[in-house]
């Protein structure tokens, strides 16, 4: 199959989509600042540098490229670095990945673009949220993921169809590892979300397992010249990170959203992979309540990385 080009591949979803590739049969090349041992087609490079990113594209010449190479965690760098580095990354990739000869270019956006959590309240337009809603960043990295977006629409302007643009906003990412205890992006476990809903109330209840978001990137590169053009999607479990249904908790706590939430009922997740369904045939294939399935007596040995 064709060659993609990942970028951000050593990240806990890079590694995950990488794999997922090859097993599928692309021929892949992983791109970061560092390159685990043992990866046989890496490059290091600075993204951030334009001359970097262009020397790489050029070398490698992808015919299709996933960026997810970011400061992937809200508030963990200061503001403007936050918005200056993935804006840097996000153009700089598209750039020089079109000046190479790529035909789909994809970026990794978020759906904290749609603004929930504010501090001065927020109130959608509607539950479950789908992509056709506004977005309201209200921070830095979420607003960087609407401007990676932007980015991913203006090149597809400036190139027409012979390019193929999108965006994709995965969902609260849990690496395989993870499901066997290993720590999520917030510190804690998922039996610890399911536990204690307030862990993950304030995402909404919401994720997606990494190598499903994997086969939701393989579907989309095969499929991009097929579709409309910057297209964006939500990429989500098919249910929600939470033992109760969406319409009984979210009140608890978030009791303005009480009448939104009425229709979350069942397992019915607060973000809709719909679109991505209709249009591409993706829908996600793990879930808690299957990957946790007669696993507890399963490890996790912290100091060793690993799974025993």
């Amino acid at each position: 199959m064709s060659g993609v080009a990942v970028t951000g591949s050593a990240g806990r979803l890079g590694r995950s989509v990488v794999a997922v590739l090859r097993e599928s049969g692309y021929d892949v090349t992983s791109i970061d600042r560092t390159i685990p041992d043992g990866e046989t087609n890496g490059r290091a490079v600075d993204l951030t540098d334009g001359a970097e990113a262009a020397a790489v594209m050029a070398e490698v010449k992808p015919e299709a490229v996933i960026h997810l190479a970011a400061i992937a965690v809200p508030f963990s760098a200061p503001e403007d670095q936050i918005l200056r580095t993935n804006v840097a990354l996000a153009h700089n990739v598209f750039g020089s990945a079109i000046e190479a000869g790529a035909r789909t270019v994809v970026t990794a956006s978020s759906p904290t673009v749609f603004g929930y959590g504010s501090p001065s309240g927020w109130m959608p337009e509607a539950l479950p949220l789908t992509e056709s809603m506004q977005p309201r960043p209200w921070n830095a990295y979420s607003l960087s993921k609407m401007v990676a977006e932007n980015v991913a629409s203006m090149f597809a302007a400036k190139h027409g169809n012979a390019l193929r643009c999108a965006s994709f906003r995965p969902c609260y990412v849990i690496a395989p590892e993870e499901w066997h205890g290993a720590p999520t992006q917030q510190g804690n476990t998922v039996r610890q979300r399911l536990d204690e809903p307030e862990l993950a109330a304030s995402a909404l209840f919401n994720y997606t397992d990494a190598r499903d978001i994997g086969d939701f990137l393989g579907l989309l590169v095969e499929r991009a010249h097929s579709i409309p053009n910057a297209e964006t999607f939500i990429v989500g479990a098919a249910d929600a990170m939470c033992r109760e249904p969406l319409a009984d908790v979210l009140p608890r706590f978030f009791p303005e959203l009480t009448k939104l939430a009425r229709p979350l009922t069942g397992s019915r997740p607060a973000f809709s992979s719909e679109k991505a369904e209709r249009l591409l045939g993706w829908r996600a294939a793990r879930s808690w309540r299957t990957e946790l399935a007669d696993k507890s007596d399963v490890l996790y040995t912290e100091t060793a990385g690993e799974t025993r």
